[in-house]
């Protein structure tokens, strides 16, 4: 399997539910369609719920990486939505 190329990353360990899917939103929506953006959140709500938003808005979820630390990184293809 060949590597996803990450086009820019936005962390959003810092914030709270709602404004986690907020930031998320804002970051892909600087991208170009196509493009691949890597969002570090935490576990827990933050996991459950920034996946099925995003796929709500219309992206492709590529993979999401338990970095054992507590955090996450979801990989993100910006489509035309």
């Amino acid at each position: 399997m060949s590597e996803i190329k990450v086009d820019d990353t936005v962390d959003i360990t810092d914030v709270v539910c709602p404004v986690t899917f907020v930031k998320a939103k804002v970051a892909l929506e600087e991208l170009e369609e196509g493009e691949v953006l890597s969002i570090r959140m935490n576990e827990g709500e933050p996991v459950q719920n920034v996946p099925r938003s995003i796929k709500d808005e219309g992206h492709q979820i590529l993979k999401l990486i338990d970095r054992e630390d507590g955090t996450y990184d979801l990989l993100v293809r910006k489509t035309g939505s």
